[in-house]
């Protein structure tokens, strides 16, 4: 079992494309992509979550590696599953950011119940470190207190890596429900953005080197080039998985929670997706606009945006994540 297992934890705002480009990585050796493993508790082992099936198509308790996983680490046990989802929700949501900053950058240790999330944590990881993530363990949970906490383990090597995508797009992606995802307006949407996004940001300056931020346009953009860019912000040296034209070929994966897109196999396209500009109501626009306004112009999205008549005759081109 490695002693100190390589994390490559994403953080960020949800819609974003992570739990693909996740998957992306899960295709080189030695990389298993976990999901979101955050949720395991709730989801997998509770199955009081939306969603309780891996990746693989089985429910998380039922599946080959999540099984042995549970049994080896006891975390397949009921009661301490309560605990840890109860100290989650005390002390490692968005706002508790800042404080879990403070406790890494004072260089003292973190409030117990933030110690105990985070032993069993580092558990999982090595435990997944033996079982197929060796090279890497990638975990889309996208919690900037979570990802801030781990910065002060010393036996983790964490990366945090911040995806960043347009509010207005994750606007329209959360209009409507899709699978076990339920719909949200675009104001609530755009508030999450801003603070999930403005928490990661801070995350990041107190990660230094181990912190990069990549944005989903650009990813869609070019695929090859930025899963390259990603991939040797995480410490390998291999080629991406993407070919010139922007597909790659997932087979199964582990992850515990994530986008519904995770149990597509195959072939997929990595493709940009336009259509808020077209389908997002102009009153929706102009709120997600506002409300994101502090860190737009910072990630380079335009503020006025042109409304775009919707193409006749054509389907628009979709980013298969979305």
């Amino acid at each position: 079992m490695t002693d100190r297992p390589r994390v490559l934890y994403i953080t960020g705002w949800l819609r974003s494309g992570s739990t693909l480009l996740g998957n992306v990585l899960n295709e080189l050796p030695g990389v298993l992509h976990a999901g979101e493993l955050h949720y395991l508790w709730q989801n997998g082992v509770l199955r009081a979550g939306t969603n309780s099936v891996c990746g693989c198509g089985e429910q998380v308790r039922a599946c080959s590696l999540w099984s042995a996983v549970l049994a080896s680490t006891g975390e397949g046990d009921l009661e301490a599953a309560r605990r840890v989802t109860a100290a989650q929700r005390r002390s490692l949501r968005t706002r508790h950011t800042r404080a879990r900053l403070a406790e890494v950058r004072s260089g003292g240790p973190a409030a117990a119940p933030v110690t105990a999330v985070l032993d069993r944590m580092a558990g999982l990881y090595r435990e997944l470190a033996a079982r197929g993530g060796e090279r890497l363990v990638v975990d889309g949970s996208k919690y900037p207190a979570e990802a801030a906490a781990l910065l002060g383990r010393e036996d983790l090597d964490v990366q945090v890596l911040h995806v960043v995508r347009d509010p207005r797009a994750t606007a329209l992606s959360y209009h409507k429900s899709k699978q076990y995802i339920s719909p949200m307006s675009p104001a609530a949407s755009t508030a999450y953005w801003t603070a999930f996004n403005a928490a990661s940001e801070l995350v990041g300056s107190a990660a230094g080197e181990r912190y990069l931020r990549v944005r989903h346009e650009d990813l869609v953009a070019g695929p090859a080039e930025v899963v390259e860019r990603v991939i040797r912000f995480a410490g390998l040296d291999d080629a991406t998985p993407v070919d010139a034209g922007g597909t790659v070929h997932l087979g199964p994966n582990h992850t515990v929670t994530g986008n519904p897109d995770r149990l597509t196999h195959g072939a997929v396209s990595i493709r940009g997706d336009e259509r808020w500009r077209t389908e997002l109501p102009p009153r929706h626009t102009v709120t997600a606009t506002a409300l994101a306004l502090p860190l737009l112009r910072r990630y380079d999205y335009p503020v006025r945006v042109p409304r775009r008549r919707a193409p006749i005759g054509k389907e628009s081109l979709r980013w298969t994540s979305d």
